[in-house]
């Protein structure tokens, strides 16, 4: 089909030798012609077809005359970049003239019609109509290609911002693949070491006991050691299942008042605290977002440890206190973003150097000999495991003799997902 094919030309007169006429000029360029024989007619012709090139119109016409046609059809947003050349046999009347070019006209052309005159005033038209034509063409093909520019630009971001989080995730897969090294190597050596030391002497005094080479005072005195040496084990048996236990179990985070499960804590070391004469202070502590159990279990440990590594002759004296803090704290190496409290434990105990703030997060790493304090070093590495299950953090600050203050961070809302775990 040719380009010429496509234009299509709607002619209005009301005389049909008029419509002709024009048809027969217009003839041998090809145009698609379509007649209406009144205003209404063509009015009703441009409600269904609204592709034409060009309108040619009578002016004078019965009914509705030309420049009322014109008036209607420029209301229809649809119409109003279609050029309309009136027909008129009144070459010389300005005021119509006028009339015209006021409702929309572009041209005119005067009877009685000079067909060349009429076939390149349409011809004009035409190719200005094509070139219409082809600049939306090209400009929606380059909407087309600004809009697929954009959608590549967009995946292409999109895919960066992929890499970037699988990057992530394989740093975090990293440090947990690291974490979890380390613990194995933890465990590795209590397998080795501690869990064996009491094994080994149940092996001794056993082999001392069956060799009867010992007095009944003395035998007494093996199954004795023999005693306490099972005690250990299974304590630290029980220890490592809780550890593990710990390094496992989640929970759903419920708004709750600390000042509970302070309380809760408090009545579960109640017999400790009496013995030791312990004046145990709290203050307003807030209500967030926490594992109620798990968080429980914190304030047990380190009240515990506050009692337990008190001064001889000297009644333990624990604060507990909170603060909302909005900026992080440069001295704190892990934090979390945005507001978070800050809650502080502080006792006046035996204390210990401060460069061993960090070994005492390390599961079964001891400060001091379970034969001078009981323990097994367990207690502040669940503690430890518990706040980065809360997206949070712990750590302490200490002297010899001047007690301890430890520092959980944890954050005033919850936003993300916890792992809950570094041992699965």
């Amino acid at each position: 089909m040719h380009e010429q094919d496509l234009i299509k030309i709607l002619v209005v007169d009301d005389r049909l030798d008029n419509l002709l006429s024009i048809e027969s000029i217009l003839e041998r360029e090809s145009y698609t012609i379509v007649k209406a024989n009144s205003g209404r007619a063509a009015l009703k012709i441009l409600l269904k077809e609204f592709d034409f090139s060009l309108i040619l119109m009578d002016v004078q016409m019965p009914d509705m005359n030309g420049f009322e046609t014109a008036a209607l059809i420029y209301q229809r947003d649809k119409l109003k970049e279609i050029p309309i050349i009136f027909i008129t046999a009144h070459s010389h009347e300005e005021e119509a003239i006028f009339k015209g070019y006021k409702v929309g006209a572009v041209d005119f052309i005067y009877k009685p019609i000079n067909p060349e005159l009429l076939r390149v005033k349409v011809g004009l038209f035409v190719e200005l109509y094509r070139k219409t034509q082809s600049l939306i063409a090209q400009e929606q093909k380059l909407l087309t290609a600004n809009a697929s520019l954009q959608r590549e630009i967009e995946e292409k971001e999109a895919s960066e911002l992929k890499v970037r989080e699988l990057n992530r995730q394989l740093l975090q897969n990293n440090m947990h693949l690291k974490a979890v090294n380390e613990e194995l190597d933890r465990f590795a050596y209590i397998a080795s070491h501690d869990l064996q030391e009491p094994l080994r002497k149940i092996r001794v005094f056993s082999d001392m006991i069956l060799q009867k080479k010992s007095s009944t005072g003395d035998v007494d005195k093996y199954v004795h050691k023999i005693t306490n040496a099972t005690i250990r084990m299974q304590q630290l048996v029980s220890d490592l299942l809780r550890f593990s236990r710990h390094s496992i179990q989640g929970g759903d985070f419920t708004v709750c008042d600390l000042n509970d499960l302070v309380r809760d804590a408090l009545t579960e070391l109640e017999i400790k605290v009496q013995q030791s004469s312990a004046n145990i202070k709290i203050e307003k502590l807030p209500s967030i977002q926490v594992i109620p159990t798990l968080m429980r279990q914190v304030f047990y440990n380190l009240i515990s440890n506050a009692l337990k590594f008190r001064k001889k002759e000297v009644s333990p004296e624990v604060r507990i206190y909170a603060e909302l803090v909005a900026s992080p704290d440069p001295h704190l190496r892990e934090r979390p973003d945005g507001n978070y409290y800050k809650i502080f434990v502080v006792d006046n105990g035996i204390g210990f150097e401060s460069q061993y703030v960090e070994d005492i997060f390390v599961v079964f790493k001891r400060l001091h000999s379970y034969h001078e304090i009981e323990g097994t070093g367990i207690g502040l590495s669940i503690c430890k495991k518990i706040m980065e299950q809360h997206n949070g953090f712990i750590t302490a600050m200490s002297e010899i003799d001047n007690g301890a203050t430890f520092i959980i961070g944890i954050p005033e809302k919850q936003l993300l997902p916890v792992n809950m775990s570094l041992m699965e």
